[in-house]
């Protein structure tokens, strides 16, 4: 018999009266985060049995625009990083990664 590591990660959200995130936190004590503030996140799962994919993504009410188009471009990046590890699909990692680079120039995001 084996023995089975279990690693926890928990995310609260508080919101307001029409159900609006005002604050986001999360914990990975395994990582050594407790309670640390964040303005947004996103979570993708996989449901194989009914082969889509479910999301939750979040950000609260506060979150400047400018921040969330870094999010935004800092989170592509890291997919076609996942991407070629996952797959080894280099030329299509590669493609994804041109994207990025043309999504960061069209927001004026790199200089």
């Amino acid at each position: 018999m084996s023995n089975t590591i279990k690693s926890e990660i928990k995310f609260n959200v508080e919101l307001d009266e029409n159900r609006i995130p005002e604050k986001l936190t999360w914990t990975a004590q395994d990582g050594g985060v407790e309670q640390e503030e964040a303005k947004a996140m996103m979570l993708s799962i996989w449901d194989s049995k009914v082969q889509e994919t479910l999301r939750i993504d979040l950000w609260t009410k506060d979150m400047p625009v400018d921040e969330m188009k870094l999010f935004f471009h800092q989170t592509l990046v890291a997919m076609a990083d996942t991407f070629q590890r996952a797959t080894a699909d280099e030329k299509m990692a590669d493609t994804m990664k041109d994207f990025c680079d043309y999504f960061a120039e069209k927001l004026e995001l790199k200089k």
